[in-house]
């Protein structure tokens, strides 16, 4: 795990080649803390901040081929890369290190653009071909691991974060007004958009190819399931039984590391079946990391404890206060580099710390099984509309809404009339290909509400929804109602909020990488292929994962409901140990200054928190996402590289 840098084309400014390569790779340090280095040559420059997991000893990049022909800078990790090396080395292929890295450059000299699709891995790479002149970027099918990139003139510059990007002569960090719309309705800005005007992410499963003056993106995979009508002709045992043993080996090739590995262990269902999985089919040590938290409503140490006695884990917790999370929250949004709507990244970032403290640079984690195994409400929710939609009129049908986010008392204490009108978004429209999202989309797009009228006036003709519809595969409209669901989280909320605010970039702040065996591809394309039924049968989420491992965990897990993970939100911002900076952030002053939002209506909303007035979902992410977006225009956009190191002090 790592983070690179590089530009193809002619150096922006009047910088040397050298001196933009340590000003990037600088701005990315906390990627990589154990060593830096560089290579340019005419038209192109690669730069690297290592952190060292596999091959401590030989792999130092940026790394090349036997004549020095092929250079990749690398931010992940290739698991199956003892077997791929193998294969090349039967080929012919030399290698030098041990190191996953080499894979990527053997491979690439074999199957050109096409050597993605050997790679089971969370990865990120630049590859810059010296004698096609040709620089190549590519991301991961899941899209665990980022890379963005812009245009300087004639300059391609790409970089693991924008941090890197904003060190670059000529590249500013201008809010993008359609992709804070877009924030402001899916939660996150809808790839290649990030939420700088002309700074873009390539999107999961994709290559960037730039050669001969031309840039090109394509897609090598992407997520499908099967008709709506298709027959299946898999059993139950035998899904069960295929889903255990895929758990099984991606687990064990995830383990891959010359330092050791932990696991995080929250307490639900997902980071149990990890831990069980890695105590029960490897021989590792295990040390297990959780979160805690003061409040019942958002802690799980019960469960925890629970499942450290079931697994004999060596363990460690650590409480996040919600002083914490105030504390805390600048420097989580200035490593998101995008709005958030929610705290939970915080406490993420504060776990990752202690997990680096405790000397571990290395974490497995439950992350992508609601998505790929229907777990989340969201699921659960669309099915009861549908069923409710078919006799609207129906004064029984809605009454299974109060089956859903048990967790949430305060929703389930709302009076009927109150869940009907909430719940009751889009149900004239069964067949709208975003039927199950509307009531979410609907709630979080009231937050536009504060937009201030020069930004309402720039977004009048603007549909973010339209933009997404744009965006989906021709076989959409030919898929199961859940399998359009977990295709919208997987293929966009997991990447775009989930992986990124709350895995990738948290976690990488401290220079702890995460890993995640349900996002193995092969987990992925299985479960995909599966019954609907076999996923969420009637009201029970993931019910082939329980059926699968069951046998592995204690009762009281097993059969848990999904008990999404939360931390508080507003309340972290205001009373005694408020800090300073929300004051003044969100002063009338700081909003009209800003220009963004409507200082009146931003006022009313600090004073109702202020004033401890109980507060819903909406005024939440609405005083959250207003935060982030100030602290983004005042930390991330005046960022600047305070000390930018000699070229000579990096490997070259």
């Amino acid at each position: 795990m790592c983070g690179f840098a590089g530009y193809f084309g002619p150096v922006p400014g009047n910088l040397a080649a050298s001196r933009l390569l340590a000003r990037m790779t600088q701005a990315i340090a906390h990627r990589g803390p154990d060593e830096q280095g560089m290579h340019h040559d005419q038209g192109g420059g690669l730069a690297h901040a290592r952190l060292s997991i596999i091959d401590l000893a030989g792999g130092q990049q940026p790394m090349c081929n036997e004549d020095g022909s092929v250079w990749t800078a690398f931010n992940g990790e290739i698991f199956n890369y003892l077997e791929l090396a193998e294969r090349l080395k039967a080929s012919g292929h030399l290698f030098r290190t041990r190191s996953d890295t080499e894979t990527i450059i053997h491979a690439y000299e074999q199957k050109q653009q096409r050597c993605v699709e050997e790679f089971n891995g969370d990865f990120a790479f630049a590859i810059w071909d010296r004698k096609r002149r040709r620089l190549m970027l590519a991301r991961d099918r899941m899209g665990v691991r980022p890379v963005f990139y812009t245009m300087v003139g004639q300059t391609l510059v790409f970089a693991s974060e924008i941090k890197a990007l904003l060190t670059v002569p000529g590249v500013d960090a201008e809010i993008d007004l359609k992709a804070l719309d877009q924030v402001f309705t899916f939660w996150f800005p809808l790839p290649p958009r990030t939420v700088f005007r002309g700074i873009h992410e390539l999107p999961p499963g994709h290559i960037l190819t730039m050669e001969d003056g031309k840039l090109t993106i394509s897609r090598y995979w992407q997520l499908d399931y099967p008709d709506h009508h298709e027959r299946f002709e898999i059993s139950e045992e035998e899904a069960a039984q295929g889903l255990h043993d895929l758990l099984v080996d991606a687990t064990r090739i995830r383990l891959r590391a010359d330092v050791p590995v932990g696991a995080y262990l929250s307490g639900g269902l997902d980071s149990s079946v990890t831990t069980a999985l890695i105590r029960g089919f490897t021989d590792s040590h295990l040390r297990t990391f959780s979160l805690t938290f003061e409040g019942a409503e958002f802690d799980e140490s019960a469960y925890q404890q629970r499942l450290v006695s079931a697994f004999g884990t060596e363990h460690s917790s650590i409480m996040c206060t919600r002083e914490d999370i105030g504390r805390m929250f600048p420097d989580v949004v200035r490593h998101a580099e995008r709005p958030i709507l929610r705290t939970a990244p915080a406490p993420m970032y504060r776990l990752a710390a202690h997990v680096r403290e405790s000397g571990f640079k290395v974490v497995m984690t439950g992350e992508g099984a609601d998505e790929i195994l229907a777990g989340y409400d969201i699921f659960k929710e669309a099915k009861i509309r549908r069923f409710w939609a078919r006799q609207i009129d129906s004064p029984r049908r809605p009454r299974l809404l109060r089956r859903l986010y048990p967790y949430l008392t305060n929703l389930r204490g709302q009076p009927q009339p109150y869940l009907e009108a909430f719940f009751r978004a889009g149900l004239e429209e069964p067949t709208n290909p975003f039927f199950s999202h509307l009531p979410r989309w609907r709630m979080t797009s009231r937050i536009k509400q504060l937009f201030s009228d020069e930004v309402r006036g720039e977004l009048a003709d603007y549909n973010a929804i339209d933009e997404l519809h744009a965006q989906l595969p021709a076989e959409y409209s030919r898929w199961h109602p859940l399998s359009q669901s977990q295709y919208l989280e997987a293929a966009y909320l997991l990447p775009g909020y989930i992986l990124s605010s709350q895995g990738d970039r948290p976690s990488m702040a401290h220079a702890v990488e995460g890993r995640f065996p349900f996002l193995d591809h092969r987990v992925v394309e299985f479960a995909n292929r599966l019954p609907p039924g076999l996923k969420l049968r009637g009201l029970v989420e993931k019910y082939i994962l329980r059926r699968a491992m069951s046998r592995y965990l204690p009762e009281t897990i097993a059969n848990r409901p999904k008990q999404p993970y939360r931390a508080p939100d507003a309340e972290s911002f205001f009373g005694s140990g408020a800090p300073d900076y929300v004051h003044e952030l969100l002063s009338e002053s700081a909003i009209r200054r800003a220009g963004l939002f409507d200082a009146a209506a931003v006022s009313k909303l600090v004073n109702k928190c202020h004033n401890g007035a109980a507060i819903g979902f909406r005024d939440n992410m609405a005083l959250v996402g207003v935060l982030s977006v100030q602290l983004l225009r005042t930390g991330l956009m005046k960022a600047e590289v305070q000390t930018v190191p000699s070229a000579d002090s990096l490997v070259v």
